[in-house]
């Protein structure tokens, strides 16, 4: 060729000739001839011993597959040691250029899932999984201590594990830290125990397994209730009125309330013209849903109050919880009296999250995360392939890199 061009990751080497066969892109290279030092000896030598010609794949070229043909010459030394030249574009014993290698290791984290990403690559599974084995052992840097604030929650896995992993987050950055292979409470604590020194606060849900474990690990750190975990017991208490009361109405009505169930949970101020109605006509039906939809709206003046008052008077929350109780022991409804149980069980950690100001959402988002990535790849198997995956993952999705 009469003229040369220079490509990413292929300085320094001369295109001898170029052609495309089947929809692939074929570039025929050689590297410059130089002395070479003698791995053996030390000595210089310029004295070429033969060629080998090696097939090497590379990024593509117009949307093209690309292999490279690389003539490379093996020198001889007059101590009788023959070695290959140096190149800067394909590792010893490889099949595939750095530069392809680097965008693999790339695109294996961001990526759907690892056979779209063998297809991207016009390579296998098997190989695009050996690379991500090897970039995330070196990439993800062990927790030595866990920060002051953390969060800590469940997910479905379904690993060699077992059936439930957990997650642990920062309660502050809301950053994942690490991934536990299992949910049971001596792994929890043990984990806590190893790391967990510096720890104050502990936002969870209401699982009574987490309680345990951080109660044994941590001493008595300040636990905080997730929101939403103990406002879902009022919504329970009411929807399990609504379907021992609507078992009376007339087969029409009952039919019709079950379709029509969301209203009874929705903001009476948010409804519309037709579901007030609809409310209006069901509540009517019995006393009992009367009352059980009060003790909702009530509540929820409860927490928009404790909103407020958390941070400033936490005393009045407690107090104004307290009340509450008191008008549901008066409304005597067995639904919302069990459900009350439940906040006296919790009432420090449900308190505690007025006080504080903590929510365990963000992990709930987080664990949504690693659920699309479970289910893009169809599962995984192994725990700690799965865990590299979504700790990376998490690591790495605000980097904007467009390779292969």
């Amino acid at each position: 060729m009469n003229s040369n061009m220079s490509l990413p990751g292929l300085k320094d080497i001369v295109i001898t000739n170029e052609e495309e066969r089947n929809g692939a892109y074929y570039l025929h290279i050689e590297v410059p001839q130089k002395p070479h030092q003698c791995p053996k000896c030390g000595e210089f030598t310029s004295r070429v011993h033969d060629y080998r010609a090696q097939k090497v794949q590379h990024l593509k070229v117009c949307e093209r597959t690309t292999y490279l043909y690389y003539r490379r010459r093996r020198y001889v030394c007059p101590c009788g040691k023959r070695f290959s030249e140096d190149n800067t574009f394909v590792e010893r014993y490889q099949r595939h250029s750095k530069e392809w290698n680097q965008a693999l290791g790339f695109r294996v984290i961001q990526g759907k899932n690892f056979k779209d990403t063998a297809r991207q690559f016009r390579t296998s599974p098997t190989t695009v999984i050996r690379r991500f084995d090897e970039v995330a052992a070196p990439l993800l840097q062990p927790v030595k201590e866990l920060p002051p604030v953390i969060a800590i929650d469940e997910y479905k896995g379904d690993t060699n594990k077992g059936k439930f992993q957990v997650i642990i987050a920062d309660g502050d950055t809301r950053k994942p830290l690490d991934i536990l292979p299992d949910r049971s409470v001596s792994t929890v604590k043990k984990y806590l125990r190893e790391k967990g020194e510096r720890v104050e606060m502990v936002i969870m849900d209401m699982s009574p397994t987490f309680k345990s474990a951080v109660r044994q690990a941590l001493g008595d750190p300040i636990i905080i209730a997730d929101r939403f975990h103990f406002c879902r017991y009022i919504y329970w208490a009411l929807e399990l009125v609504r379907r021992r009361v609507q078992k009376d109405f007339h087969d029409y009505d009952r039919k019709k309330c079950k379709r029509m169930r969301h209203v009874f949970n929705k903001p009476i101020e948010d409804l519309t013209e037709k579901q007030g109605r609809y409310l209006s006509r069901y509540i009517s039906f019995s006393e009992d849903l009367q009352l059980a939809h009060r003790l909702k709206e009530e509540f929820r003046g409860w927490m928009a109050k404790a909103k407020e008052l958390g941070l400033q008077e936490p005393a009045k929350v407690k107090e104004t919880l307290f009340e509450f109780y008191d008008r549901v022991k008066a409304v005597g409804l067995p639904e919302f009296e069990k459900a009350i149980q439940t906040f006296k069980n919790w009432q420090p950690e449900i308190l505690n999250s007025f006080t504080f100001g903590y929510s365990s959402g963000f992990i709930e988002g987080l664990n949504n995360q690693t659920k699309v990535i479970k289910r893009n790849a169809f599962g995984f198997r192994k725990y700690e392939r799965f865990r590299n995956r979504v700790l990376l993952h998490h690591q790495y999705k605000h980097m904007e890199i467009q390779m292969g």
